[in-house]
């Protein structure tokens, strides 16, 4: 019996573009990319250099703070350049993938019998513990604490992001064995949310406490569900893992090998023919763009994640490590004659103030990037309240962030809140604020100062 969770503040953004619920093998990359921004909080240390061969799933680079923290080759191939940027700050490590792809052996884990600190061996041993990322502070769990709870959300509601019921069909014995993993490291439950109206393979998984959950985004947020079933205070930590890193994860259980296979969804109204893609991580987005994707001439932003809180990537970029999305949206760089001062029918807003959207949520838009406004001061509208659904004062903690009082940081909940928890606030903001950038920050200088 499933645990319902009703989110009633929130926004959902209806834009044009959704996939097709049909999938295919995405062109084979010749090149992959490991980047430590991907990362956030570690300092790379480099374990192979410029015509290293490698395997798929060995060792390219490993935390400075943490050496048991390894980050491993998603193909088998030869490292042929590491991009350096500022004080030779480690920018990406470019591999050129082989033919034939050979894997790094690990072999069948028997979860039975293991011990916690067996499991834990394991999963840092083959590079599988960056999917494990913890709250406070949102960066890559610390293996050497135990989280009071660990939480996975099965359930996506951010605009026009990949459907879990679809990408996760058929890995249920995978989900099973790294949700079974997982629960040994952790004297907590496991919590799986899942859509109140969705058949997820995730609902028949043995051995967690499951929730449904419904309502606005971002009700599908993890930090959502942490909110709403066991809120982090100081001292405490949580472990979230994305639901199909879990697939990675259950797949090296059981065969002892790192595929990083993943199925990304090419979204957005730029886009001629949104549908899913089997790829890899760090793949070339440009496998999947230009096929029956977006016209090389088009004046369009290309997005790793979600519109709402993923990263800007060039047409010959790379895939991130955590996102399971490409959205693929116009270019706002045009400007519009008097657009302040008349009716609007074509954007988003939660203001029925010269908007109209609210006479149609149902409608789909094709909304481009433009912030339509330049920043300025905080105004306290009050309408952050109106689609932030945690128990935090939304503009107090960004305040509080802008000028580093750790004290009231602390108070006002930031122990919980990640950056995207903060990406509804940021879009409706008549400010212009980069909220998630605030937070960011803010949680950087509460682990330097607290760690």
């Amino acid at each position: 019996m499933s645990n319902d969770i009703r989110i009633k503040k929130g926004l959902d953004i209806k834009l044009k573009g959704a996939a097709d619920k049909t999938s295919e093998q995405a062109i084979i990359s010749n090149f992959y990319a490991l980047r430590p921004e991907d990362f956030h909080s570690v300092i790379p240390k480099l374990i192979s250099k410029v015509g290293t061969k490698v395997k798929a799933g060995e060792p390219v680079f490993y935390d400075k703070s943490n050496e048991n923290v390894k980050f491993v080759s998603p193909v088998s191939g030869e490292i042929i350049e590491i991009a350096r940027g500022e004080k030779r700050k480690i920018l990406s490590v470019k591999i050129q993938a082989d033919k034939q792809q050979t894997y790094i052996e690990h072999g069948a884990f028997n979860l039975d019998s293991a011990k916690p600190e067996a499991v834990k061996a394991h999963l840092l041993n083959a590079g599988c513990w960056p999917f494990v990322k913890q709250r406070p502070y949102d960066v890559i769990a610390n293996p050497e604490k135990s989280p009071k709870a660990i939480f996975i959300s099965g359930y996506a509601s951010a605009p026009l992001a990949a459907d879990l019921d679809f990408t996760l069909a058929g890995k249920e014995a995978e989900l099973q064995a790294a949700v079974t993993a997982l629960g040994k490291l952790t004297e907590g439950a496991v919590h799986v949310s899942v859509g109140k109206s969705s058949n997820s393979p995730l609902a028949g998984l043995s051995g967690v406490t499951l929730h449904t959950v419904s309502g606005p985004h971002p009700s599908g947020n993890v930090g959502t569900l942490i909110n709403k079933v066991d809120p982090v205070n100081k001292g405490e930590v949580v472990w979230t893992v994305n639901a199909q890193d879990l697939v990675i994860i259950g797949e090296l259980l059981l065969t002892g090998k790192f595929n990083a296979e993943r199925i990304v969804a090419l979204v957005g109204s730029s886009v001629e023919k949104p549908r899913y893609f089997v790829t890899k991580l760090g793949a070339e987005v440009a496998t999947m763009i230009y096929d029956k994707g977006v016209a090389k001439d088009a004046n369009a932003r290309i997005i790793s994640g979600n519109v709402l809180s993923g990263k800007q990537i060039k047409p010959d970029g790379y895939l991130d490590y955590y996102s399971n999305v490409i959205s693929i949206i116009p270019e706002g760089d045009d400007y519009e004659l008097f657009g302040w001062n008349k009716p609007v029918f074509n954007k988003v807003s939660t203001s029925r103030a010269l908007t109209f959207s609210w006479l149609n949520p149902k409608k789909e838009y094709d909304l481009n990037t433009n912030t339509n406004g330049e920043h300025r001061a905080f105004v306290t509208t009050g309408n952050y309240e109106e689609v932030f659904p945690l128990d935090i004062f939304p503009m107090q903690i960004l305040k509080a962030c802008m000028y580093k009082d750790l004290d009231e940081m602390e108070a006002l909940g930031m122990y919980e809140v990640a950056p995207e928890d903060f990406a509804l606030t940021e879009f409706i903001c008549v400010s212009k604020q980069p909220h998630q950038d605030i937070i960011r920050k803010g949680l950087d200088v509460m682990l330097k100062e607290i760690g």
